[in-house]
């Protein structure tokens, strides 16, 4: 009896140490992902606005904007660049389905302070927080959580994954090629030139990779590169769910300098616990109905037609609404945009002007100047640098993006809607054309 007991009591103390060692273990891995966590940039949002949606379908449901921003440059900050990648990530809090939106960088929207502009200028003029609320009110969402990243954030993720596997065309090949000298230049990283230049199934470094999400001269412009930005993310998401913690750590030593949130650590960590879980298999680009069109003052834009019916398409697609109605608000710059651009309004959509502030619902943090009896929304651009970047495809078609949004000075006060001119001092951002 007495061997029996002490091997129960042995065996008891064993089930104890392993227990204690896997507390200890658990503990010693939460300290050291804490402790890299310290390494990112978290920064709140400011006063982010908001529309006043009553559907309940939205609710169960996170939405966070990923921003990449184009940080070429010496001394360049990342806040004073445009987002040329808007992606919406809507995750499904109970199904752990992550559903990836683009929202085309060239799109006319109402950036803030009344301006109707392209869509990814609101971050140069107001950083994270204008770009949210540019999402939010012009589309009927609730974001209020971002992640931002450039190019070199990205370049390294990939490589210290080991790289990515993607099938590209002829064309893709050659365009990607050209573009990796800059990315090359830019991150300071290396590559190798693919040739002959063919389709295929090739193994992409970060360099590479970058390149090809980068890449808007083929067919489909800038439509394509962001479904291949899309992909991008996709196959991030599926080798990180496989990568070992040794990587995973070198990616978060790496990396997380280089990011800036509104996430806390909490959250992050608890998505990064489970991501086994998320699954990243439906993605689109907004707007889903659109046209392109040359407007003096703001250059080559893709207009929806129309946002109110394009927001109601959003909404279908995100969070399974069939029968959402936008608000007042998107209905009334959905008329605004479609006057701007020549584009006929849907009948529901054509006396939105006439809406006086009583029928116009915002947010209690909207300020009230921005909706008041005589409202205004103003035509005038935002701060403009004239360029003119135009390609000809195969066809003959042209394409030109002019007049694009990017010459905010991050010297100047916080933008308030006038418009700012170069003085001449060369303090501007380089253009954002990269991603």
């Amino acid at each position: 009896m007495a061997r029996r007991g002490t091997k129960k009591r042995i065996a008891l103390f064993v089930g104890e140490l392993i227990i204690l060692l896997l507390l200890i273990g658990g503990l010693f891995v939460y300290g050291q992902i804490n402790s890299r966590l310290n390494q990112i940039d978290g920064e709140e949002l400011g006063n982010v606005e908001m529309n006043v949606v009553t559907s309940e379908k939205m609710t169960g449901y996170q939405n966070i904007a990923l921003f990449g921003v184009d940080s070429r440059g010496e001394g360049s900050d990342m806040a004073v660049n445009n987002s040329d990648t808007i992606i919406i990530a809507s995750i499904n809090n109970d199904t752990k389905a992550v559903k990836l939106v683009s929202v085309y960088r060239d799109t006319l929207l109402n950036v803030g302070n009344d301006s109707y502009q392209k869509a990814n200028s609101a971050y140069m003029a107001g950083g994270a927080s204008q770009a949210v609320s540019m999402l939010n009110t012009n589309l009927d969402l609730q974001i209020q959580d971002y992640v931002t990243v450039d190019m070199s954030a990205l370049v390294k993720v990939i490589d210290l994954l080991g790289g990515l596997t993607i099938e590209m065309t002829a064309d893709e090949v050659v365009h990607m090629n050209n573009y990796c000298v800059e990315t090359s230049e830019i991150t300071g990283q290396d590559y190798t030139r693919i040739e002959p230049e063919v389709a295929g199934v090739y193994e992409l470094n970060g360099v590479q990779a970058t390149s090809y999400a980068r890449i808007r001269y083929t067919a489909g412009l800038d439509f394509e590169r962001t479904e291949r930005q899309r992909l991008i993310l996709q196959k991030l998401v599926q080798k990180a769910k496989k990568s070992s913690l040794g990587t995973l750590s070198s990616i978060m030593d790496e990396v997380f300098p280089l990011v800036k949130t509104s996430l806390s650590k909490s959250q992050i960590f608890d998505m990064g616990a489970g991501m086994l879980s998320y699954s990243f298999d439906e993605t689109c680009g907004f707007p889903y109905e659109h046209t392109e069109k040359d407007i003096e003052g703001r250059g080559s834009v893709v207009l929806p037609v129309t946002l109110d019916t394009n927001v109601k398409e959003l909404h279908k697609f995100l969070f399974k609404d069939d029968n959402y109605s936008p608000s007042d608000v998107v209905v009334h710059r959905s008329a605004k945009i479609g006057e701007l651009g020549g584009v006929e309004a849907p009948a529901e959509s054509s006396s939105a002007e006439k809406e006086s502030v009583h029928e116009t619902e915002m947010d209690s943090t909207t300020p009230e100047s921005d909706y008041s009896e005589d409202y205004q929304e103003t035509s005038d651009p935002v701060e403009t640098q004239e360029y003119s970047d135009s390609y000809t495809d195969d066809s003959g078609s042209d394409y030109t993006d002019t007049s694009y949004g990017d010459g905010y000075d991050s010297s100047q006060e916080p933008y308030s809607g006038e418009t700012y001119q170069d003085d001449g001092s060369g303090a501007q951002a380089q253009d954002g054309q990269s991603w």
